[in-house]
């Protein structure tokens, strides 16, 4: 798919087909997991794959926001394994997850299945419910399979503030 096409038409998907996705889709959506960027290529992102029936009811622990998805992966990151930032000891793994949670949206919309990146949930209770060491820390929930047939993005999906309000130039 062209990229114009992939981010203009790609949108948080809330209803699923009860099948799970294909291994082959779920590979592919992964590999794009593993070649996203991250700070100086340290790669601190660790997914957790949740496919199985009993993975998702422990993730209903954590989510009211599970959308009866049929596959879930969180995304974390190790802290012990972040660039740092010299300047203010900023670590680069939670916007390099964040790149990789983005990588794997995309990836499964060019696939054909369909994603909901989901902030709305327990942290301690997913890391209690799926026995997460304490310097993995999870970031980003993405809930996916395949879009059912009655599926369509909501209304604010098509709303967007105008680019003046969010871009400048040469200063604040």
């Amino acid at each position: 798919m062209e990229f114009e096409k992939l981010i203009t038409e790609r949108y948080s998907v809330r209803q699923f087909k009860p099948e799970h996705l294909s291994a082959e889709d779920l590979s592919k959506i992964l590999e794009a997991a593993h070649k996203a960027p991250t700070g100086c290529n340290y790669q601190p992102q660790r997914i957790l794959v949740l496919n199985t029936e009993s993975s998702l009811e422990q993730l209903k622990k954590c989510t009211k926001c599970h959308f009866n998805a049929p596959t879930a992966m969180l995304v974390c990151y190790n802290e012990e394994e972040s660039w740092k930032r010299v300047y203010d000891g900023a670590l680069s793994a939670p916007v390099d997850a964040a790149i990789v949670a983005t990588h794997m949206m995309l990836a499964a919309h060019d696939l054909g299945a369909g994603c909901c990146w989901v902030m709305h949930f327990d942290p301690s209770m997913m890391k209690k419910e799926f026995n997460i060491p304490d310097h993995i820390k999870p970031l980003a929930l993405l809930v996916m399979g395949y879009p059912a047939d009655t599926s369509e993005p909501l209304d604010l999906h098509h709303s967007f503030r105008p680019q003046e309000e969010l871009v400048r130039y040469d200063r604040f």
